[in-house]
C-alpha cells in the first residue's frame, strides 16, 4: 500500500530530489508518526502526510504532520531549538547517538498551563485553566507591535500548590517577564523563549528547556490565523510581545482598540506581565 506523503516543492529543493522520491517510496518514511503540529498520532498509510523540514543554522530535521494540520513546507528556527528537539527525541528513544530524521515534538513542560482551544490543565485543586491566546496589533507608541495577550479561564497554582491560589503571574515573573508600567514602551526580548509562526499561522511558543535549546511553553492543538497586518509588524520587528493577565482580566477583546483600553486598565490594576520574544518563522 502506498503511503499518503506530500513533500512540497520547496521541502524537495532543500533534501534533493534523491531523498524526496526515496520518502516517497517509504524508504525513510515512518508508518506511524506524532504530528508536529497538533502531537496526536497519524498514520501515513491511512491519512494525508505532510512532510516539515525544520531547517537551523547547520542542522536539518525532518518532521511529519497530518495534512490536515499544516501543509508540507520549510520552516526556519534556530539551532538551538533543533538540538533540544534532537536531544529529547533521542533521550526517549534510549539511544543518545540516534540523529537520522528525528521527529521534533514540543512536550507541555510541568507546571505550566496548557492552552487554548483544546486542552486542559489543573490550574488549582478540582478545577482545569483552559489558556486563552488573543493576538492583535498594540501601538508602543507610533508604532504597531505584533502581540499575544495570554490569559488563563481560572487559577493557575504552582505544583503541588493546594490553596487554589492563583500564582500565574509570579510563575511567568520566575521565567523572567517584567511587570508592565507603561504599555507604550516595548519590553525587554527574553533570552531563549520564541514564537514559532509558520504558513500564516501561530504554532508555538517556546520556552528554555533545562537540558539545553527549546521546549514547548504552549502548543496550538490546530494552528491559529495570523492577520496580514499581525503578520507583517512580527517579520518586520522580527519579535512579539507577549502579555500575561490573570484570569477574568482583560476577556476576548473583538477589536484591538478594545484590546488595548482593556490592557490600559489592568496595567493600571498592576496585573500585566510581558516580554519580547524573538520570532521562529515567518
Amino acid at each position: 500500500m502506498p503511503r499518503m506523503l506530500d513533500v512540497s516543492d520547496e521541502v524537495r529543493s532543500e533534501i534533493g530530489d534523491d531523498e524526496a522520491d526515496r520518502l516517497l517510496g517509504g524508504a525513510h518514511a515512518p508508518d506511524s508518526y506524532e504530528c508536529t503540529s497538533c502531537r496526536t498520532p497519524g498514520d501515513t498509510f491511512q491519512e494525508p502526510t505532510s512532510t516539515v523540514l525544520f531547517v537551523g543554522d547547520e542542522t536539518a530535521v525532518l518532521a511529519f504532520a497530518h495534512a490536515r494540520c499544516i501543509p508540507s513546507q520549510v520552516v526556519p528556527v534556530s539551532e538551538e531549538q533543533l538540538a533540544g528537539a534532537v536531544r529529547s527525541i533521542s533521550q526517549a528513544q534510549g539511544d543518545p547517538s540516534a540523529d537520522a530524521h528525528p521527529q521534533p515534538t514540543i512536550p507541555s513542560p510541568a507546571g505550566a498551563p496548557v492552552p487554548d482551544p483544546a486542552a486542559e490543565r489543573p490550574g488549582a485543586p478540582g478545577q482545569a485553566a483552559i489558556l486563552g491566546i488573543t493576538c492583535g496589533l498594540v501601538l508602543h507608541g507610533d508604532a504597531g507591535h505584533a502581540s499575544l495577550v495570554v490569559e488563563p479561564t481560572g487559577p493557575v497554582g504552582r505544583p503541588g500548590n493546594t490553596s487554589g491560589e492563583d500564582e500565574f503571574l509570579d510563575l511567568l515573573q520566575d521565567a523572567g517577564f517584567q511587570a508592565v508600567t507603561d504599555l507604550d514602551k516595548t519590553p525587554d526580548q527574553l533570552p531563549g523563549w520564541s514564537v514559532l509562526v509558520a504558513m500564516g499561522k501561530l504554532h508555538a511558543i517556546l520556552q528554555p528547556s533545562a537540558a539545553g535549546g527549546s521546549t514547548g511553553w504552549w502548543q496550538a492543538h490546530q494552528p491559529l490565523q495570523v492577520t496580514d497586518a499581525w503578520r507583517f509588524a512580527a517579520n518586520q520587528l522580527g519579535e512579539v510581545t507577549m502579555y500575561a493577565v490573570p484570569a477574568g482580566t482583560v476577556g476576548r477583546q473583538p477589536r484591538e482598540d478594545l484590546l488595548r483600553q482593556a490592557l490600559e486598565r489592568a496595567v493600571v490594576a498592576g496585573q500585566v506581565v510581558a516580554a519580547s520574544l524573538p520570532l521562529a518563522g515567518t
